[in-house]
């Protein structure tokens, strides 16, 4: 199926229709003004989402983890925070996306697949988001390494080997790294260092 088209949600409004969007329709909506500046949502398969609210344990994560992230990476990687990128039928605007470059290689577009080392999601209300439908966006897109640090049960699920565009894309090895454990983080197959979980909890 592709976008701009039509197709019923079961069980949602009585299996009424819903329109989707293409990446470029959604860009056209958003230099037109159809959402407010700084609106919260997101473009899911076609579809625009409103994102979920942000408690307080989600900020700590964010903060801390973004603090831990640019000591860390080396020269030629950079990390982006709450920035969108651009997929084939999405635009999703994850938490973390650890770049190739530096914020100059992005003026005029946003990072695609191949300029992705990790996506990471903060998540507590949005997990089964962040756990179902992201991680098979991000499987089929074929983002090497995928995050959810679930600060509700305090573990980040670590995803690798991504599918690519198969019928249903999924990550084929899913980790946990609960507290007392640190995450390794790994760009182009190499670990370039670790981040203790404790530290991101709060």
């Amino acid at each position: 199926m592709t976008p701009s088209t039509t197709q019923p949600v079961p069980g949602f409004l009585g299996n009424a229709m819903f329109r989707r969007f293409s990446v470029g329709e959604y860009h056209k909506m958003i230099e037109a003004g159809v959402f407010g500046d700084g609106e919260p949502i997101e473009l899911l398969e076609g579809y625009v989402v409103q994102k979920m609210s942000r408690g307080k344990p989600h900020d700590f994560a964010v903060q801390a983890l973004t603090k831990r992230l640019v000591r860390l990476l080396p020269s030629g990687w950079d990390v982006r925070v709450q920035c969108a990128i651009t997929l084939a039928e999405s635009e999703p605007e994850p938490d973390f996306a650890i770049v190739r470059g530096d914020e100059s290689a992005y003026r005029d577009h946003h990072p695609g697949p191949s300029e992705i080392g990790t996506l990471i999601e903060i998540s507590s209300s949005s997990l089964i988001i962040d756990r179902g439908d992201k991680a098979r966006i991000y499987a089929r897109a074929g983002i090497p390494v995928y995050w959810v640090v679930n600060v509700v049960e305090k573990v980040v699920e670590v995803f690798t080997r991504p599918s690519g565009l198969i019928e249903a894309p999924a990550y084929e090895v899913r980790e946990e790294y609960p507290v007392g454990t640190a995450i390794p983080v790994i760009l182009s197959g190499q670990t370039v260092g670790t981040i203790a979980v404790a530290d991101v909890m709060g």
